[in-house]
């Protein structure tokens, strides 16, 4: 009697998924789509990772260096491309890859080729990205339109919202908070202001510099009392830019890793032009826009989609002076301007419903990762 000796089984085959989120750091919507996916796919999962943010990055996830060789490789060899900003690296999409752009904000100010100015190929360099790209997410159809302008894109858009915001929704939010909190070392009973405002193109000119906020943050904390926490988060383009600052009552958390976390843990915002607006919406929570630069920002700098204030879901205010004077009467805030607020995030926010993460999750895994086993079915 013979005995046939078995073959071994072919080599399973995984997708692999390369992720990057503002370059390098382990964020914002690509985090929780990895989060979903992770548990739920047999696939190799890739992120790209700034070593001055590595620390953000559990020790369980796979990460190469940005920019680097291993990084360049990670990114031709995948089957799925997942980021949420332009990936600045010089490297070839193969064949049959796929490039999944989440991007990174509803926009107000203009965005790409819509802007005012832009320094001499920039742009261009940009474009680069930009070809590559498959799949376009976004938050609303209130801004579908305005990101196929700024990216003359007239590829697919997928409208499912952003997955970044699906933390900030009921009970999961209520843990963020009190999570956040205590690393932060935030009491229970403080009032904690975030003032999150966005990047001035002009600040580009002279990297060298320290970046200083156009807010005298030490008399604001000493305006609003004892039992309030000031916290500062500058835009990722400026995270290692912002000038130190040893006050008590105010904490920098611009290196903290996800500000979604910040989010859930502040009881109201101070932007001015920044996304961070809509995201912040989502909580119901104040918003407070301390707007000094408005119509140089507006008219000159960079320009608008829409106009802010006939729509600013709370005040919107030119002088520190009145940005205290809002700071100290929120609840006040909150009733004047609760049907605005309403309106805004009816218009903005409809799709941040706490299932966005599962929207897209289940797009990739039975559209983008099915036709990879096509693929390898076919091969």
């Amino acid at each position: 009697m013979s005995t046939r000796t078995p073959h071994p089984a072919p080599a399973e085959h995984r997708p692999t998924i390369v992720y990057d989120s503002f370059a390098g750091r382990y964020s914002d919507s690509p985090r929780a789509l990895h989060a979903w996916l992770q548990p739920r796919v047999r696939a190799e999962h890739v992120w790209l990772a700034d070593p001055a943010h590595r620390r953000g990055f559990p020790a369980d996830v796979r990460t190469v260096t940005y920019g680097s060789p291993e990084c360049v490789a990670a990114l031709e060899s995948a089957d799925l491309v997942v980021g949420n900003t332009h990936i600045e690296v010089e490297w070839q999409k193969r064949p049959g890859s796929t490039y999944l752009q989440l991007w990174h904000g509803t926009p107000l100010k203009t965005v790409h080729r819509d802007v005012r100015w832009a320094p001499p190929g920039r742009l261009d360099w940009l474009e680069l990205d930009i070809d590559r790209w498959d799949y376009l997410l976004s938050p609303s159809p209130a801004s579908t339109p305005r990101l196929r302008s700024a990216f003359r894109w007239g590829g697919k858009v997928l409208e499912l919202g952003y997955p970044r915001n699906d933390v900030l929704q009921p009970p999961r939010v209520d843990e963020v908070r009190a999570r956040t909190r205590a690393a932060l070392g935030l009491a229970d009973d403080e009032t904690v202001v975030l003032y999150a405002p966005t990047f001035r193109d002009r600040m580009f000119s002279d990297r060298s510099t320290p970046l200083e906020l156009a807010l005298d943050v030490p008399r604001l904390v000493a305006d609003l009392g004892p039992r309030v926490r000031v916290l500062t988060r500058v835009h990722y383009f400026m995270t290692d830019r912002l000038k130190p600052s040893d006050v008590p009552g105010v904490l920098d958390v611009s290196w903290h890793p996800d500000i979604a976390e910040l989010y859930a843990a502040a009881d109201v915002l101070v932007t001015d032009y920044s996304s961070s607006m809509f995201d912040f919406a989502v909580t119901g929570k104040p918003l407070i826009f301390y707007t000094y630069d408005l119509e140089t920002y507006r008219d000159v700098d960079r320009g608008f989609y829409f106009e802010l204030e006939p729509v600013a879901p709370g005040p919107v205010v030119r002088t520190q002076e009145a940005l205290t004077e809002a700071l100290n009467d929120l609840p006040g805030v909150r009733q004047e301007y609760a049907q605005r607020y309403a309106a805004f995030r009816q218009t903005y926010c409809a799709l941040d419903d706490g299932r966005a993460t599962k929207r897209l999750g289940r797009f990739v895994k039975s559209h983008l990762l099915a036709r990879h086993d096509e693929v390898l079915a076919g091969a």
